[in-house]
């Protein structure tokens, strides 16, 4: 994968940050660099950040894999991830992220037929108190979410969507 002059720009201004011959720290920002231009990290743009940055692809790729904000495939316009880790789980988190599945017709990992929603269970996203908790598009954290919650995130997202789709500015 050929990095355009635009991506190179920025993940120059994000390598400046670094001492030189410590480049390698701004690889988590190139990530989310690739990210938010194409969707999603493939393992080209892997390879071209390693090159750019100066390390083995297969640190890079540790990277893209250990962290779940790194989408490796292409997701829904709308990723939810649902923490299911012990402190949410105990408090429903799990009913949570099946209720979300089951009202949009997908497993875990799915997204929607539309391409407008993607499901992800989650570990922990540091806001045990206010479980279940899920961040919407790696964004927006959103606390207590039962199915009433649920259900009005659902629709108010639905409806963005379709809003955007029929060129309803947002």
């Amino acid at each position: 994968m050929e990095l355009s002059a635009t991506t190179r720009a920025r993940f120059d201004r994000e390598v400046a940050k670094y001492p030189a011959d410590q480049k390698v720290s701004a690889v988590m920002a190139c990530l989310a660099i690739v990210q938010q231009e194409q969707g999603h990290v493939t393992q080209a743009a892997e390879a071209a950040i390693a090159a750019y940055l100066d390390m083995p692809a297969i640190a890079v790729h540790e990277v893209t894999t250990f962290y779940n904000m790194y989408n490796q495939q292409p997701v829904g316009r709308f990723k939810l991830n649902v923490c299911t880790n012990l402190p949410c789980a105990l408090r429903d988190g799990d009913a949570a992220l099946d209720h979300v599945c089951k009202r949009l017709g997908v497993e875990p990992y799915g997204t929607t037929k539309d391409g407008v929603f993607t499901v992800q269970p989650s570990e922990c996203l540091g806001a045990c108190a206010d479980a279940p908790v899920m961040l919407v598009n790696d964004r927006q954290m959103l606390s207590f979410m039962n199915a009433q919650r649920l259900d009005e995130l659902l629709d108010t997202l639905r409806a963005a969507a379709q809003g955007s789709a029929l060129g309803v500015a947002q």
